[in-house]
């Protein structure tokens, strides 16, 4: 299985009570039936305070090597990666998991 972290930092300015925060959480929304291969689909906000803390994770898994290369050029999460772009900055972490 190959795992999909994301962590997210709203942009200076930007808190989630922003409008475009809960549209672009909309987006997220079903997008584990659009994407194939997605075997586990968990997102929320961060929930410390901590100010080395990222606002929002995004923790997902696919079924093969495959289908997590497919997943980034996909229409669907690009939709996704276009709203995000306008209100965070992110990084990411893809490995691998036995079992």
């Amino acid at each position: 299985m190959f795992v999909h972290l994301v962590l997210i930092k709203w942009k200076p300015g930007v808190t989630k009570a922003d409008p475009r925060v809960p549209r672009w959480e909309a987006m997220l929304d079903g997008l584990e039936h659009k994407c194939p291969g997605i075997v586990r689909f968990e997102h929320g906000h961060n929930t410390t305070d901590r100010p080395i803390a990222y606002d929002y994770g995004l923790n997902m898994a696919f079924d093969t090597r495959a289908n997590l290369d497919a997943y980034g050029p996909h229409p669907a999460h690009q939709e996704v990666v276009v709203a995000l772009r306008e209100i965070a900055d992110w990084v990411i972490c893809d490995y691998e998991i036995q079992g």
